[in-house]
């Protein structure tokens, strides 16, 4: 297990499957109208996920954005409104960031299941000290990040245009989400083979999921 092998392996999935949607929207909008773009990005919805399906992942990322993308898009499509279409995954990543948080003080840390999406971890690690202790904290740090990311698109948002709020979208989006990914995998990774209950075992586990 290393940090560059899980995050060739999952990354690019969960980069398509948080930043998919919202450009296939956009570019379809622009070229055609509303109706179109919301249902060009329910489309990149739904492929990922039964991409997913299909090679017998667990797909939790994919999952989220399709049940959401859903919902999403018939709110879009009454309303009739692009911002009313972008303020929903706005609003959801604030809620996902309390999530994140609530999940990490209960001891039940939701970084810990989409963990799976980059390694398979066993039943008995996934319910071991080691495993809450690293993956609350990696959950306290994307709570933190989605609360922050949602207050400045809102405002974006409403204040701006939507391809002011697109712009602030993709700064606020790509560079954090990457450089926190990377340290999510290199802490977890770090954690796990620095600890006294599983060192012993992560030099000689499966290989990532790809």
């Amino acid at each position: 297990m290393s940090v560059s092998s899980i995050l060739l392996g999952g990354g690019p999935r969960f980069a398509r499957d948080a930043f998919g949607p919202v450009l296939a929207f956009y570019l379809v909008w622009k070229l055609w109208a509303i109706v179109p773009g919301i249902v060009a990005a329910t489309l990149v919805s739904v492929v990922a996920y039964h991409y997913e399906r299909r090679r017998d992942r667990t797909g939790a990322v994919a999952r989220l954005s399709l049940g959401f993308v859903l919902v999403q898009a018939l709110i879009g499509v009454v309303s009739n409104s692009a911002t009313v279409y972008l303020a929903q995954p706005v609003l959801l990543s604030g809620a996902l960031g309390l999530a994140f948080l609530v999940s990490a003080a209960i001891g039940r840390p939701l970084a810990g299941v989409f963990a799976q999406e980059f390694y398979v971890f066993p039943e008995e690690v996934r319910t071991s000290k080691t495993f809450r202790h690293i993956f609350g904290t990696v959950s306290f740090a994307w709570g933190a990040y989605q609360l922050s990311r949602s207050i400045i698109r809102f405002v974006a948002l409403t204040a701006g245009s939507v391809e002011a709020f697109l712009v602030v979208n993709v700064v606020t989006g790509i560079p954090f989400t990457l450089a926190l990914m990377t340290w999510s995998v290199w802490y977890s990774v770090r954690g796990f083979r620095r600890s006294e209950e599983w060192g012993w075992a992560f030099d000689d586990e499966p290989s990532p999921t790809s």
